[in-house]
């Protein structure tokens, strides 16, 4: 396995854009109906990302469905080693390796992560998908060790973590913080519609005080803030899946909160889905939208380059929290 570019030791000097782009649809036939012969504009989707200065690519090594497991790693590999355009040497390549129940040394991260740079060709930052603490807390310090041993072997550009609270967080930051190793980010479901950790349990500031950016994964909630699946017609699908329970959940009481969103929206000129990209940035976040389309792309893009103020964010948050939002927490977020 080569090594990656890293920053120097007590250092988190990666450069991260104020928006991503998630990767977690580029092969998945389950719940996004991936299909290869949209790998052309997949590959579209990456190069207008770049372009644009949307260059942070998140993906993992469990994405992708059956036999395609990995099909994200393998595109965004592909893609990156052809693409020649603007900022070509900003890209950053981000995988999240799994906590597999068979994943129980800090070799099998290592071997885990030896696998996905031959797909990626490298990683940038590597992140362990999800904690253990909640179901297997034993299984958690081999994998942490083994993490750390990618950052200290130059092997990854640096490291970070997926769904861990900041109680945990403290806890880790300091067995990192005695092996020299930096945690440069922390990545958590965040959205209008998924405030915890972020607000409850105060993560933010924990992140600030420790600094370590926050990347909020599904802004958009499955798609939920977008607004689609307000007005289906008879002839109109719903969701199936993960996203049909959300959306026979939430669909019924999300007239509000899009209510406020679309009057802002009207008044800033704005679609829905770029307000709440727009609120995740506010807060000081990094949000990593999926796109499988140009058009979706660059509807996302549009959450860039402006800010929401105080004023609009305050009634955004309000609408927000008179919504009973308990049923889509992660279930693998710790406190």
């Amino acid at each position: 396995m080569a090594p990656s570019p890293r920053p120097s030791a007590g250092s988190t000097a990666i450069a991260l854009p104020p928006m991503g782009c998630g990767t977690w649809a580029w092969g998945n036939r389950l719940l996004w109906s991936y299909d290869p012969s949209m790998d052309g504009e997949l590959e579209r989707v990456f190069r207008r990302a770049v372009a644009a200065g949307a260059y942070l690519f998140d993906t993992g090594d469990s994405y992708g469905t059956g036999r395609l497991k990995g099909r994200s790693e393998e595109l965004l590999g592909q893609f990156n080693r052809t693409y020649l355009g603007p900022n070509r040497d900003r890209v950053l390549l981000a995988t999240k390796l799994a906590a597999y129940p068979w994943r129980l040394t800090r070799g099998s991260v290592r071997r885990a992560a030896a696998a996905s740079t031959e797909r990626l060709r490298r990683i940038d930052l590597a992140q362990l998908h999800w904690s253990t603490a909640n179901y297997a807390p034993w299984q958690e310090g081999p994998l942490l060790d083994g993490l750390g041993d990618l950052y200290e072997r130059g092997l990854v550009g640096a490291v970070g973590l997926s769904n861990f609270g900041p109680k945990r967080l403290l806890e880790i930051y300091g067995r990192f913080r005695d092996r020299g190793i930096p945690i440069a980010t922390l990545q958590v479901q965040y959205s209008l519609l998924s405030t915890y950790p972020v607000t409850e349990l105060g993560l933010k500031e924990v992140c600030d005080d420790l600094g370590i950016r926050l990347i909020a994964y599904s802004p958009l909630c499955l798609g939920l803030l977008t607004g689609k699946f307000q007005n289906l017609g008879p002839r109109d699908r719903p969701p199936q899946g993960l996203r049909g329970i959300l959306y026979r959940r939430l669909v019924p009481i999300l007239d509000p909160l899009l209510d406020c969103m679309g009057a802002i929206a009207r008044d800033r000129q704005k679609t829905l889905s770029q307000i709440a990209l727009n609120w995740c940035i506010a807060k000081g976040t990094i949000p990593i939208p999926g796109a499988k389309t140009l058009a979706q792309l660059e509807e996302n893009l549009g959450a860039l380059g402006w800010l929401l103020d105080s004023g609009e964010v305050d009634a955004l948050d309000r609408a927000a929290a008179a919504l009973d939002r308990a049923t889509i927490q992660n279930i693998f977020q710790t406190r």
